[in-house]
């Protein structure tokens, strides 16, 4: 099936933010299109909104008038169903309540043709469940597009459980021939995107929640030691309070209690105050006149060692030698050392290794400490002794911030000389409490596993899975890519050495990254 030509109707129900967006965007592809909306007079005034949108675009020199007036041309209001019976596409945008949407395919049936494509844009209903009422339910599908829809790429084409694979593919090329990039995924909830971003959210929670650090500082190591565009204390006070929690509910109470989804307490308390975010002046951060920028926790400049020990294999923080030694520190094997042997043959739930052995190096400070990238455990627990850990960075070379956590037994002159190492390095530091798995490792880690379960759930190809996640919530990579960087072995021993931490399931490793790391085992990849 091809795309629908840009001459035929297409029709856009609900003239809310993301009716008007999705109209705009089938209006500059070409097509005359129709909105409804079930309040009278909101869809000519949605229409002429969407006309002040235009006469916008034409004054940055983004549409030419020409093109403009021949859109405004193809909108027209409808104020009822009947007046979209030559459309060949119907959009629906309505209220995320299942019986409306229902209600409203059911009797569009009765109204268009029996080759209109019929699409909602829901972002947290079931697809299948929104066709159950229809005679004809192969031809509806998901067009999950993000807002504002003008602007952002991505739209998920999802399948639900009757829907026939021509509708899905005329679904999918209408909309790259609008100029998206459509990716596939099969009917689950959150589809792709809501599913697995949810640690992002909710392991800056849990690492809030245990007090290992305020949200300002939570924010800031994503953002300049993750290379995350926002922190999710920040994004979710832009999204909404509310919002977000409701779709992390829902996709919790999709999976019945999967604990990987579990929602937080912390965030439904901020929810039950009316603290919503920017929409109301205060969320995790205040907002409105006279409102300080929040200020993530820093330390002061400190002196760098001379000299620093190194021993074993330091994983995805090997660049870190390279670094150090750039910077003029001194780094001396330590080859007679052997850290990391009490624990790194203790197995976590299902048996897989707790410390990766593959990756249990690191550097020796002044006074014994050892400095060590986070494996999952706590610096406290951590085999080499007294140590202080390092989180997790995607690029340590382009980051500009570095999270550390001491263990209790940690040598606070060495606290302050892995400080010291990293500001030479040119980085800003901020010194957490010790959590296991710190913000970023965990964060990244489990965005991994879910990745790596959907593609094995078929729930969407790998390829899919990556470019939605970059340019859906605008990640700095797909976690296919980190899980080729990092490693599945490292990806699963990490999350097993969490399991151990944490029992109850949320940190188990998927069947799917755990086939992975097996392979990857076998083929002695480390």
């Amino acid at each position: 099936m091809t795309a629908i030509e840009p001459g035929r109707v297409v029709a856009v129900v609900g003239s809310g933010t993301m009716g008007q967006g999705i109209a705009q965007v089938a209006l500059v592809a070409g097509h005359p299109v129709r909105l409804h909306d079930a309040v009278p007079g909101r869809a000519a005034g949605a229409a002429a909104t969407l006309t002040g949108r235009l006469d916008r675009l034409v004054a940055k020199g983004r549409l030419d008038p020409a093109e403009r007036d021949a859109a405004t041309a193809r909108l027209l209001p409808a104020a009822d169903l009947a007046e979209l019976a030559d459309a060949a596409l119907v959009v629906e945008a309505v209220l995320e309540d299942l019986p409306v949407k229902r209600a409203l395919f059911a009797a569009l049936e009765d109204v268009v043709g029996d080759d209109c494509l019929l699409a909602t844009n829901t972002s947290s209903l079931s697809v299948t469940a929104v066709a159950g009422a229809l005679r004809r339910p192969e031809r509806l599908v998901g067009t999950h597009f993000f807002n504002p829809a003008p602007l952002l790429p991505l739209v998920e084409i999802v399948s639900g459980h009757a829907s026939g694979p021509e509708a899905v593919t005329r679904a999918y090329e209408t909309v790259r021939a609008w100029g998206k990039t459509p990716v596939r995924c099969a009917d689950t909830p959150g589809f792709i995107v809501n599913r697995v971003a949810r640690p992002f959210y909710a392991e800056a929670l849990r690492v809030y929640e245990e007090g290992a650090a305020d949200p300002a500082t939570v924010d800031a190591v994503l953002r300049e030691c993750g290379g995350f565009r926002m922190g999710p204390f920040e994004l979710t006070d832009l999204i909404g309070q509310d919002v977000n929690e409701a779709v992390t509910r829902s996709v919790w109470e999709s999976f019945f209690h999967d604990p990987k989804f579990t929602p937080s307490l912390a965030q439904r308390r901020l929810v039950e105050s009316g603290r919503l975010g920017r929409k109301t002046g205060r969320g995790w951060f205040p907002y409105g006149d006279g409102a300080t920028a929040p200020v993530p926790r820093t330390e002061e400049p400190r002196e760098a060692p001379e000299e620093v020990g190194a021993y074993g294999d330091l994983g995805p923080a090997a660049v870190l030698r390279d670094m150090i030694e750039e910077a003029g520190v001194k780094v001396t094997p330590e080859r007679d050392r052997e850290r990391g042997r009490g624990r790194a043959g203790e197995r976590g739930h299902g048996g897989h290794e707790r410390c990766a052995p593959y990756a249990a190096g690191g550097f020796l400070l002044p006074g014994g400490t050892a400095l060590r990238l986070t494996g999952g455990a706590s610096a406290t627990s951590d085999p080499a002794g007294p140590a202080v850990h390092v989180d997790l960075a995607l690029d340590y070379r382009a980051c500009t911030r570095i999270a550390l956590a001491p263990g209790a037994d940690a040598d606070p002159m060495d606290l302050r000389a892995a400080v010291g190492l990293f500001q030479r390095l040119g980085k800003r530091v901020s010194v957490i409490e010790d959590i296991p798995g710190m913000i970023v490792a965990r964060t990244v880690a489990l965005v991994v596993d879910l990745a790596q379960d959907a593609a094995g759930r078929s729930v969407a190809g790998a390829r899919d899975i990556d470019t939605a996640m970059k340019l859906g919530v605008n990640y700095p990579g797909g976690p296919g890519e980190w899980c080729d960087r990092l490693t599945s072995r490292w990806v699963r021993s990490f999350l097993s050495a969490m399991d151990g931490v944490y029992p109850g399931g949320r940190y188990a490793p998927s069947t799917a990254l755990t086939r992975r790391a097996d392979t990857e085992a076998k083929q002695g990849r480390s």
